[in-house]
């Protein structure tokens, strides 16, 4: 595979905008009927823009956090699946760039240059809890090692040509190793049933005796042991694919109030778009996707700041406004797409029309960690001073 090199921010941003275009037009076929987006995944990988965080000194744009940020809510106004699938692909680049040895770094910059796509297999079913990770590395002889485990939600795997799997080894402690697409023992299922974010196909992994050279294992508990913006960088892109969805339901819901809907007889207007009361939603609806955006651009902000400048303070200042930004983010888009229905009318119900994906993708990526929590390490930050925990999710 060849891929465009993207030169710099401002290029990264006009292709995304143009890439975004693109993937709206097909987003509520490929939803209705489930049809995975191979062809728009091929159409990313080409652009160059899953190369846009390689070091300059790699031959990349290294773009800042709010550029990467405005990419992911481009493509989540554009289609609440299709943002879905690269956001674990930025996040195991960023493995490479902090835990990676310049020989790992040199191999995998290359690979992101060349259009090779990053998946994920992280989360387990049935453990304790989120980070109970029983998935092991088993040493051989010869020094490489032997994969074990069973991952579900595994995002990109499907359509990925290196699966990052996270893993323990015999001491417990946490590595991620880069497993190619078709090496022995590894099975990509594709058996994701859920309601929304239908075309992530974020099935399961299963993982018998995969061979894994030692050269593919990097050291993840590594990144948690000083100051580090993993957590936040990740939790970032979670944020703009929910401000995305968020703001294409607004979009999507003006342009069918002003083209379908009718006015209600006792407005007086000769058009829905007149009706008054229908003109005060609209504004409210407005007020909680600016929130979200403006949060947004905040966060990115601060975790470009803090990468400038690493410290634990600035860490900690990146993470608190990433969770304000996750939070609210979520909420828009729920209250959002919900409310597209209740400005539209009852024909926007219709199954025909699938304007109801919006809420789904919104409904089920806001799942993937609860906002309760980010509240409450943010009443701490500010009660108490007390810096979030170092774990990867804030």
């Amino acid at each position: 595979m060849t891929a465009h090199v993207i030169a710099d921010d401002a290029e990264a941003l006009a292709v995304a905008a143009a890439l975004a275009g693109e993937f709206r037009a097909g987003a509520a076929g490929r939803d209705a009927e489930r049809r995975l987006p191979r062809a728009e995944l091929d159409r990313l990988s080409a652009s160059g823009l899953l190369a846009v965080t390689v070091p300059a000194e790699h031959g990349g744009a290294d773009v800042r956090a709010g550029t990467l940020a405005e990419i992911f809510r481009l493509l989540g106004s554009a289609d609440g699946s299709l943002a879905q699938i690269p956001q674990s692909h930025f996040v195991y680049v960023n493995v490479i760039r902090r835990q990676g040895t310049e020989q790992q770094r040199k191999f995998f910059f290359a690979e992101l240059l060349a259009g090779r796509r990053l998946g994920n297999a992280q989360s387990e079913a049935g453990t304790r809890h989120v980070q109970d990770i029983r998935t092991r590395l088993e040493p051989r002889p010869d020094g490489s090692y032997l994969l074990h485990g069973v991952k579900h939600y595994s995002t990109g795997a499907l359509f990925a040509d290196w699966i990052p799997v996270l893993a323990r080894a015999e001491d417990d402690t946490l590595h991620v190793a880069y497993v190619p697409r078709g090496a022995p023992g590894l099975t990509v299922a594709d058996d994701w049933d859920g309601m929304g974010q239908r075309t992530t196909a974020s099935g399961t992994v299963r993982l018998a005796a995969v061979p894994v050279p030692a050269d593919r294992v990097l050291p993840h508990h590594l990144t948690f042991r000083g100051p580090q913006l993993h957590g936040a960088t990740a939790q970032l892109l979670h944020a703009a694919i929910d401000t995305g969805i968020a703001g294409g339901a607004l979009a999507e819901a003006a342009e069918f109030v002003r083209n379908h809907s009718r006015p209600w007889f006792e407005s007086g207007a000769e058009t829905a778009a007149d009706d008054p009361l229908l003109v005060q939603r609209f504004g409210e609806l407005a007020l909680q996707v600016r929130t979200a955006e403006a949060l947004l651009r905040e966060a990115a902000r601060t975790v470009d700041t803090a990468r400038d400048r690493l410290t634990d303070d600035t860490a900690a200042e990146a993470s608190i406004a990433v969770a304000a930004a996750k939070v609210r983010a979520a909420e828009a888009a729920v209250e959002v797409a919900s409310a597209l229905f209740e400005v539209a009318g009852t024909r926007a119900a219709l199954d025909s029309l699938n304007l109801h994906r919006h809420w789904r993708d919104a409904r089920t990526h806001t799942l993937h960690d609860p906002a309760r929590w980010k509240i409450q390490h943010i009443g701490r930050y500010v009660l108490n001073g007390t810096r979030p925990p170092r774990h990867g999710l804030l």
